[in-house]
């Protein structure tokens, strides 16, 4: 193994909280590494989020390590040789690190894998899924590559560590994983020996459950330029296993350069939308991949939502619209129908009606159920229609707030009514 990098500088291995967990898995002669994309990202000067450890103590001695320390241990994953481990900050605020024990796989069905416990760090780098991924670094900032991750890492290759068709046959989610790290940190060409593995292994896509495909797509959906690889993907036949019917590549495209154009952040569930054709479609996705209520019913949203959206609407109609929809699901469909409008000119249009979106303030409308009874309707569903017919009118006068108008309305509403 080499060691031609150094990471020292990086703040988060240098955080007091970081030092605690390292400096109580070193002790007496342990042995602790950062591993997976806490490195890679270090690397690529990219943000890092998770911090992962690999070390050859057993979850048992990792245990009995840290909680010496004064630091809580969690078996999350004890089976496979996980612990996380609790530690908090200088201002208290408490930041988890998955521990893994190196392992080897036994045996694997594609989903899942049965470990072994080793002591051998080439051997546990042997089982991970790219080279990228495989590089590890002690407490002091020193990287050991025991892979070739190193050079895959300068090269924006995303590449399968050995075989590709067995590291593929070990979890088929790794068919999502190299088109999702591609789309993130890739360059040029994809692997063809990866694409060849994944084209030929796509029909094992059924075998995964819908939270762990929901996650990968997400994820890819939310680099900042996915089209290329969502093109890949289609051309290997891996998107159609995942989504059925008619795509709009157009639209994706457009909404990714949009994001790219005026620094949008991208949005997974939303470029979701926008691949998709109808609210047909939307239900089976959000079925197939688990999404949460709030996804599901946002993505339906954009594909069946009946308000007309377009870019010259006047201030009267955007404020219809707001009160209809809501801010969010109007924001949703502005930026679909600006991705379809080929006229590059209404950019500015379109600008315009996000922002008023951001500075509406929902309008209450000024009358209660109470104030229908006391024009005469009696108590029951009747109070609602009537409340309804005039929140109507009350809508289309542009929410007029004049107390003689809206009580000659409900005289008006309550007369044909009653």
């Amino acid at each position: 193994m080499t060691k031609p990098y150094s990471l020292t500088t990086e703040p988060w291995l240098n955080a007091p909280e970081t030092l605690a967990v390292m400096q109580a898995l070193t002790a007496d002669g342990g042995d602790a590494r950062f591993v997976g994309g806490c490195v890679r990202n270090a690397l690529l000067r990219v943000a890092v989020d998770d911090i992962d450890i690999a070390t050859p103590l057993t979850p048992q001695e990792v245990t009995l390590r840290v909680e010496a320390a004064g630091l809580r241990a969690v078996a999350t994953g004890v089976e496979h040789g996980t612990v996380t481990v609790i530690s908090r900050s200088a201002e208290g605020r408490a930041k988890p690190y998955e521990v893994t024990t190196l392992r080897r796989d036994v045996s694997t069905d594609g989903r899942r894998a049965t470990v072994a416990f080793t002591s051998d760090w080439a051997e546990d780098a042997g089982r991970r899924d790219f080279t990228m991924n495989a590089l590890y670094a002690d407490m002091n900032g020193e990287v050991f590559d025991c892979a070739g991750g190193l050079d895959d890492l300068r090269a924006g290759r995303v590449r399968f560590i050995g075989n590709a068709d067995q590291r593929i046959a070990e979890d088929y989610l790794r068919i999502l994983r190299l088109f999702r790290m591609h789309a993130w940190y890739g360059k040029g060409e994809m692997d063809e020996e990866g694409l060849r593995a994944c084209a030929a292994a796509r029909g094992q896509l059924k075998s995964l459950s819908g939270e762990r495909i929901r996650k990968e797509m997400l994820k890819l959906f939310g680099a900042d330029a996915p089209v290329p690889v969502l093109r890949k993907m289609a051309a290997t036949g891996v998107l159609s296993e995942l989504l059925a019917g008619q795509l709009s590549f157009e639209r994706f495209q457009a909404v990714c350069a949009m994001d790219g154009d005026h620094f949008f952040a991208p949005d997974g569930v939303l470029r979701l939308g926008a691949l998709l054709s109808d609210g047909g479609q939307a239900r089976e996705v959000a079925g197939r991949w688990r999404l949460s209520n709030d996804h599901r019913d946002r993505l339906g949203a954009m594909l069946t939502a009946p308000v007309k959206i377009v870019s010259y609407m006047s201030i009267r109609e955007v404020r219809r619209a707001l009160y209809r929809l809501g801010v969010a699901p109007f924001k949703d469909l502005v930026r679909l129908r600006w991705a379809e409008d080929t006229k590059a000119s209404n950019g500015v249009q379109w600008r315009t009606l996000l922002a008023l979106a951001d500075g509406w303030v929902r309008p209450e409308l000024p009358l209660t159920g109470g104030n229908v009874m006391a024009a005469g309707v009696p108590h029951g569903p009747l109070v609602g229609r009537v409340l309804g017919e005039v929140e109507e009118w009350w809508i289309d006068s542009d929410f007029t707030d004049d107390p003689f108008s809206l009580a000659e309305r409900l005289k008006a509403v309550v007369q044909a009514v009653v």
